[in-house]
């Protein structure tokens, strides 16, 4: 994989400013030990990128890297204010979800770096559609409050699709936080034992952010999953833009 091709294959838009992308998963945005990832490789043919935000190498889809350091200071400071409109889409194990939810449990750092929810299991309390746990029962090491919201979009035999809208972006939030409720996302490395999935079925696919060099002064971006993304509902390319249409109407239904 050389640079010239990772950007004729999978640049979604490009100015002066910025780069974004729609990384195909198993590649590292940055800080690969073992393996290139994207910013090495740029840097290699002579290209320096700064990462707006990172998404895991498992997880494919809208990647945004600055290409002028003013801008990355402008685009980063909304995702730490919490400001930046993301949204994913995950398939997850189970079809019991509820057709909007939030899950609003906080994320600590365990045993071997490894992320969690800050709380013993068994005391995530579901109320309707909402999943938390009581102050009492956090774990004693430092916590990150964190929000994710989410819509059903379809339901295929033991699987669900959703639209997830993480709300703030902790390491391996959408990952975790569906896991321990009970529905791991099909094929993660984390939490999926089943290796029935080559792939993690999780995608990045919208973000919103503004961009005061552009006018309208906006920076509005979509990242269509692949073919691969899709199999485990069985969706042919029709069935996929079906399914995309329904997500971006749910998804509409979670900002109201």
């Amino acid at each position: 994989m050389d640079w010239q091709s990772v950007r004729e294959r999978y640049t979604v838009f490009a100015d002066d400013a910025v780069l974004a992308l729609n990384k195909p998963a198993g590649i590292s945005v940055t800080g690969e030990r073992h393996d290139t990832d994207l910013v090495e490789l740029a840097q290699a043919a002579g290209t320096q990128l700064y990462p707006v935000h990172r998404i895991d190498k498992v997880t494919s889809g809208l990647v945004l890297l600055a290409v002028d350091l003013a801008a990355h200071g402008q685009l980063t400071r909304q995702f730490t204010k919490q400001t930046a409109r993301k949204a994913y889409l995950a398939i997850v194990s189970g079809t019991d979800l509820p057709e909007r939810g939030e899950i609003d449990l906080p994320l600590s750092v365990g045993r071997k770096n490894r992320v969690r929810i800050a709380a013993p299991r068994e005391a995530i309390r579901r109320d309707g559609e909402r999943w938390s746990v009581d102050d009492a029962d956090l774990l004693p090491a430092k916590n990150y409050p964190s929000l994710t919201r989410f819509a059903t979009v379809a339901r295929h035999g033991e699987h669900t699709l959703l639209a997830v809208a993480p709300v703030t972006g902790r390491r391996h939030q959408i990952r975790v936080q569906l896991a321990w409720i009970g529905h791991p996302i099909l094929g993660d490395p984390l939490f999926d034992r089943t290796a029935t999935f080559p792939r993690t079925h999780l995608h990045s696919w919208r973000l919103g952010l503004d961009a005061d060099w552009l006018t309208p002064p906006v920076l509005d971006l979509t990242a269509t999953p692949g073919p691969d993304f899709w199999e485990p509902l069985a969706a042919d390319p029709d069935a996929a833009e079906q399914l995309l249409r329904t997500a971006s109407e749910r998804l509409a239904e979670l900002a109201v």
